[in-house]
């Protein structure tokens, strides 16, 4: 067969496509791999491709579910991540989306949209109020009733689901309570503080349409969780004096006693247990969970999720309105400074994000910053600190009931960052206040009462040049005045000087110029 030749010299080596191998001018015939050496290989990688897809397989066969934590209170953040990943969880068609809770409540239109995602799921929805010393308090308690299943840790707690009113136009929340009333059920009487020896209250009740509101509001939010109650089977009546002022809890036994959760587990691996061979109703139909082979998986908040819930915490959010206001003030008592004006800008920007996610009273929005306010006039004003003093107490007590109920600022939170603040606005006025005692040094300010010479002089016009610090100006003057003459800064209009005759120079009693920068005391 002819074929052509390509040679490669690499020592005394060369190799010849025509398959012989040359070493030193000896040859040996090349050899193919046996036919059985290569059903071998073929065989072997067969064989691993069985493997492949047979796990592959194994893990469709497999199944899934989804681990969602609930750790803080429920925010617009913390419902769109629940919500997302309920509704990705039913499209996989999951076993079980397991969520951990320990929240001290939220807003009441964030876990309404966390509860409609529940409703909606074709995959059943597990509520589980972890690890111990975790609660599910207030808005969580309407969650675990709308969930399939609820279950607890040991050493956890639920209950306190009195609803809190939504304030005016700034959106703000303040907790209330119904007056309790005797009924005609002895029980609930002596639940709420009513006996044999009870007294009739002596005070009038409130029938204002505050508190016809509020009432509304009561009976809204028990009607909404009997509704849950009786979906899921649990005991209607305890939810309702959960809500009802004075709003009751329980520890995880007690609750499983009343029929308020499905389940006590010690971790997650008692719950799958647990929920093995458990049938719930879906928003699909009847379903059995099985846990026996199945796979979670822990599925955590975006970033951006996460930050909007780091800002949603109501004493990063006073810290942050704190330090915005501070440097807002600073700038403006120091303009030109910079820093304190771009950091205040930038703090006062990442609170907004987290008035979007906090509720808020915006009476007491409105309170700080008059005390704001108070404190940037101090420096103008000589009040001898009342204005500064009475503006930091207002913004203090706005910053205390500017979050309502469980969202509160916590006490050391508010003194820590109050308390920095007003003393670097204290120390900023003592440095501002010195330095303007001394009197202005730059600018048009800085040429009053100055001395000077005329440079020359148009007599007719009453205009002309003078110098002045040993600086050229334009000058005008209703004295008579020629070229030599001393002359005294009297004003300064825009870039003209207002002068006069210094007659102090004139006649001898200073016959020398000020130094530059140095004002006259005449």
């Amino acid at each position: 067969m002819r074929m052509s030749a390509l040679w490669r010299r690499e020592g005394a080596v060369k190799i010849i496509s025509a398959g012989r191998v040359s070493m030193h001018g000896m040859t040996k015939p090349y050899r193919r791999t046996p036919f059985w050496v290569a059903l071998a290989l073929l065989g072997l990688i067969l064989f691993t491709l069985q493997g492949i897809f047979g796990a592959i397989a194994q893990n469709d066969a497999q199944s899934r579910g989804t681990i969602l934590t609930l750790d803080g209170p429920v925010t617009p953040a913390s419902a769109d991540y629940l919500v997302r990943e309920i509704g990705a969880a039913s499209s996989r068609d999951e076993e079980l989306v397991i969520m951990e809770i320990d929240t001290p409540g939220g807003l009441v239109t964030s876990m309404k949209d966390i509860i409609q995602a529940i409703l909606a799921s074709d995959t059943p929805v597990v509520t589980y109020v972890s690890p111990q010393g975790a609660q599910s308090a207030s808005a969580g308690l309407y969650i675990m009733y709308s969930a399939h299943v609820s279950a607890m840790a040991p050493a956890t707690n639920t209950g306190s689901a009195t609803p809190i009113e939504i304030g005016g136009s700034g959106g703000g929340e303040s907790p209330f309570e119904e007056p309790a009333v005797p009924s005609s059920d002895p029980d609930e009487d002596e639940a709420n503080g009513f006996g044999e020896e009870s007294e009739p209250s002596s005070q009038p009740v409130d029938i204002s349409n505050e508190a016809s509101l509020r009432g509304k509001i009561i009976e809204d939010s028990v009607a909404y969780i009997r509704s849950l109650a009786e979906l899921r089977g649990r005991n209607a009546d305890w939810a309702e004096k959960a809500v009802r002022p004075p709003s009751a809890s329980v520890t995880a036994n007690e609750a499983l006693e009343l029929g308020v959760i499905d389940i006590v587990a010690e971790d997650l691996e008692d719950l799958l247990v647990q929920l093995d061979g458990r049938t719930v109703m879906v928003a699909s139909g009847e379903t059995t969970i099985s846990t026996g082979d199945v796979v979670l998986t822990r599925v955590e908040p975006t970033l951006f999720e996460r930050i909007l819930g780091f800002l949603a915490d109501p004493n990063v959010a006073a810290i942050l309105l704190t330090l915005g206001t501070t440097g807002i003030i600073a700038e403006l008592w120091n303009p030109g400074s910079i820093l304190p004006g771009t950091v205040g800008i930038v703090c006062l920007l990442l609170a907004l994000a987290a008035f979007r996610v906090l509720p808020y009273d915006g009476l007491f929005l409105a309170l700080m910053g008059v005390g704001a306010f108070l404190v940037f006039i101090e420096f103008f004003t000589p009040t001898f600190g009342l204005a500064g003093a009475t503006g930091i107490g207002l913004f203090t007590v706005g910053l205390w009931f500017l979050f309502p109920g469980e969202f509160r600022v916590a006490p050391a939170v508010l003194i820590g960052t109050v308390g920095s603040a007003a003393v670097v606005l204290g120390l900023s006025i003592f440095a501002l206040a010195g330095s303007r005692s001394h009197g202005p040094l730059i600018g048009q300010e800085a040429i009053r009462k100055r001395t000077g010479r005329v440079d020359e002089w148009d007599p007719k016009t009453g205009e002309g040049h003078v110098i002045v610090d040993g600086e050229r100006w334009r000058a005008r003057s209703k004295d008579p005045l020629k070229e030599g003459d001393a002359i005294k800064v009297q004003d300064v209009d825009g870039i003209v000087l207002v002068v006069k005759k210094n007659s102090a120079s004139q006649n001898g009693v200073s016959r020398f110029m000020p130094r530059r920068g140095q004002p006259e005391t005449n």
